[in-house]
């Protein structure tokens, strides 16, 4: 507080003293404030508002606030009878100094978790014991700085019986890392739902959004940019937050990990901008982060690029970016809002996510009046993603010369290069991986299974997983050639016969891109299996 604000509240507190028939005391001129910490307990003087200043064997002068009630003074007046009792009135600011030095603020050390301690019981308690110190800013501050540290894509906060567990999703897996009291996490809960904008009294699942900076009690900030999920459980309040990396640097075409074919494909759509491109997968698959790329590619001095979102997750300069609510049946929905768009005269627009017939037809007309369209769409593979989509705007030709790629996803853990253990695979899984590489397009080169050796995670002292960071697994089809074919002449062609066309075509399943994954050491068998099943 600046010594003009403190004396303003001294010149207050004086005024007040006149009125109320007290005298005023100024703790500021007070020298050197003595404590008299065997007349009240701290938790007395919190509860009562008072504070000793001055004592001796027959005199004691309590400071009261303009709180303390006429009862606690006729109390103190009852329990110290063999002293005259003296009152006057402090300020609030004078008080809280002097609980400062009664009960000193504890020293909090908030401890960085490594990935190596991640799930280990030592560090399950010494975390929790950290988060059952701290305000709830704080809380929150520090979980959201150990997930970035840790590269951790989510924070779960999942309620149990006598406590809320919390987990890190990291490189795809969900690890251990505090418990929190019941008690305590009513005031997480609370100042999470608040800045998310979310009740935490509904009965339904809500969906928020976070973006702040928070300073910490050891004056570390920390910039807080958070996709908020909540819904009610049988024992409380669960909570997802996905954490989205602020640095438009990370976003770059570069960094996808595309194959040259893959790549060939994006950069002629990057230099042609027009039509529908599909990113089809499920949440976490990376959908968000591959569009955002081949927007800051886009992004440039020529082009007008507009995103439709809900909610905006990570913010460009360059970008128009609008959020839509689609909660409730009175918000604006997706196609509204992008008819809206198209008449600004966009080159590029990205729509958050497909949802609806409307918001389809929508962006097929637009990728056919010569815009670029980017969207999402939830599907299993990118054959999939059109059965699906004639599913939702009936066997319209619209889309079928609208649409230009369709890209599908799913992420893996790479192997850590630094401790995976290589083996030779038996002979089954040798079988296996033949029948797999034989299917793929003509025209890919097939590698050599003669002296094939895998690998499998090892474990060292920084990294007992084995697996450091994750790679996607993609398969990518243009509209054209035998898909184009088997989507004209065939009135409602399934999602297999879909696949064969586009293999024909010339893609590689997100299988056989895994195995050729596994093939050149990146990652495990065992993690295709658990991505794709």
């Amino acid at each position: 507080m600046s010594q003009d604000a403190r004396r303003d509240e001294e010149l207050n507190t004086q005024r007040r003293a006149q009125i109320l028939g007290l005298n005023y005391i100024d703790t500021s001129q007070i020298g050197e404030k003595v404590l008299y910490k065997e007349l009240l307990d701290t938790q007395e003087l919190y509860s009562m508002r008072v504070i000793p200043l001055r004592a001796d064997e027959h005199n004691i002068t309590f400071g009261v606030t303009n709180t303390t009630s006429q009862t606690t003074m006729e109390a103190l007046r009852h329990r110290f009878l063999d002293q005259r009792i003296a009152f006057g009135l402090i300020s609030d600011i004078g008080f809280r100094e002097y609980m400062k030095l009664y009960d000193p603020p504890k020293t909090v050390e908030y401890k960085d978790i490594s990935i190596n301690e991640a799930g280990r019981e030592d560090l399950i308690t010494a975390v929790s014991n950290t988060l059952e110190q701290v305000r709830a800013d704080d809380m929150l501050a520090y979980l959201v700085q150990q997930a970035h540290k840790l590269n951790a894509s989510d924070i779960h906060m999942e309620t149990q019986k006598d406590h809320v567990r919390v987990r890190f999703r990291i490189d795809g897996v969900l690890h251990p890392i505090a418990r929190i009291s019941i008690e305590k996490y009513r005031i997480l809960i609370s100042a999470i739902a608040s800045a998310g904008n979310v009740s935490t009294a509904s009965e339904e699942a809500q969906q928020g959004h976070i973006a702040q900076r928070l300073r910490m009690a050891d004056g570390a900030e920390v910039d807080i940019n958070l996709r908020l999920e909540t819904v009610p459980t049988i024992t409380g309040m669960d909570v997802v937050m996905r954490l989205f990396n602020l640095n438009q640097e990370m976003y770059q075409l570069d960094k996808l990990g595309l194959s040259e074919q893959e790549r060939t494909v994006v950069d002629g759509i990057v230099s042609k901008p027009n039509g529908l491109v599909l990113v089809v997968g499920p949440t976490g698959s990376g959908k968000t982060t591959t569009l955002y790329s081949m927007l800051n590619t886009l992004n440039t001095e020529e082009h007008k690029v507009i995103t439709i979102e809900d909610p905006v997750e990570y913010q460009f300069e360059g970008i128009t970016q609008i959020s839509v609510a689609t909660k409730t049946s009175q918000d604006i929905s997706f196609a509204e809002k992008l008819r809206a768009v198209l008449r600004l005269d966009p080159d590029i627009v990205m729509v958050g996510e497909i949802r609806d017939m409307d918001t389809a037809k929508t962006a097929l007309q637009a990728a056919l009046t010569g815009h670029l369209v980017l969207s999402t769409f939830h599907a299993g593979s990118s054959a999939a993603a059109l059965t699906r989509m004639a599913d939702i705007i009936g066997q319209n030709p619209l889309f079928v010369s609208a649409i230009r790629l369709v890209m599908a996803q799913r992420l893996v853990r790479r192997l850590d290069d630094d401790s995976k253990q290589p083996y030779t695979p038996d002979e089954v899984t040798l079988q296996k991986i033949q029948e797999i590489i034989d299917g793929l397009p003509e025209g890919v080169e097939k590698p050599d299974l003669s002296n094939l050796q895998l690998y499998e995670p090892g474990s060292s002292e920084e990294n007992p997983y084995g697996y450091k960071g994750q790679l996607a697994l993609r398969e990518q089809f243009m509209m054209e050639g035998e898909v184009i074919k088997v989507l004209s002449n065939n009135q409602n062609p399934t999602a297999q016969e879909i696949e064969e066309a586009a293999i024909r075509s010339g893609m590689r399943t997100m299988l056989q891109d895994g195995i050729l994954k596994v093939i050149a050491g990146e990652t495990t068998l065992q993690e295709i299996y658990r991505v794709l099943g």
